[in-house]
């Protein structure tokens, strides 16, 4: 397969998460969520909006077949343009497999605290199902995963010249704002409307627009890329062989 055609395909994936993503944010919207303590009042809003919350469910899989299409083929193109470089490529990937493995789990939790809303639901059952959900969903799990994802993929990119270096630092800069909210698990009970803690706003907006607007900017990048030839960009960063 031609390098084109990969980086075209790379950058679809990227564009993919991202429209996913957002076509699936407003599935989040629905309803009046429910305490996490409350296991009668969770069980009632799970069991109200459950077609939506399995089709929250079913777009994530959607984003997680795009993101593992667009994970092999940014390894690939670090490979390519510069091969000494195939181990950042690498670690970029197995840092994706791992973050979509976590957020696997947290959407099999979620599945089966609705599923089991269907048939008489057991109250304290479905609070610890949603209650195992929240360290992984947007919370410090995959805070410290989705920042591994991104600082490995800003340094591939800077040390390959994949991409312009400013994507790099667009990286760089989402995994610090990631990392910055792994500690939100301390931030005491769960509270939605608070800002820092397991549940707050602020973590789940870092942990979400930040990464998609790196997915966007790449994934236009990628459409758009036309290989320089040998010497015409010198990546950032010099990568040493042994």
């Amino acid at each position: 397969m031609t390098e084109r055609v990969i980086s075209r395909i790379t950058g679809g994936c990227a564009l993919a998460v991202v429209a996913l993503s957002w076509g699936q944010f407003p599935l989040w919207m629905v309803g009046e969520p429910a305490s996490i303590y409350d296991g009668d009042a969770l069980a009632r809003h799970l069991s109200g909006i459950a077609n939506i919350a399995l089709t929250r469910i079913l777009f994530d899989q959607g984003i997680y077949v795009a993101m593992m299409i667009f994970a092999a083929g940014f390894r690939e193109l670090v490979r390519r343009a510069r091969p000494d470089c195939e181990w950042l490529g690498t670690l970029a990937f197995g840092s994706a497999v791992v973050w979509l493995a976590v957020t696997l789990v947290a959407d099999g939790l979620e599945g089966g605290a609705v599923l089991d809303t269907l048939g008489g639901a057991d109250p304290s059952a479905v609070r610890a199902l949603v209650e195992g959900t929240i360290p992984i969903y947007n919370g410090s799990t995959a805070f410290a995963i989705t920042g591994m994802f991104l600082a490995v993929a800003g340094w591939a990119t800077l040390a390959s010249g994949v991409l312009p270096a400013w994507s790099g630092w667009l990286a760089i800069v989402a995994a610090v704002l990631c990392v910055a909210c792994v500690p939100a698990m301390y931030g005491g009970p769960i509270d939605y409307a608070g800002m820092y803690n397991a549940g707050g706003w602020l973590p789940v907006v870092v942990a979400n627009f930040p990464p998609l607007l790196w997915f966007l900017v790449v994934g236009i990048l990628f459409i758009r890329r036309v290989r320089p030839s040998p010497g015409m960009a010198e990546p950032l960063v010099t990568a040493r062989t042994a």
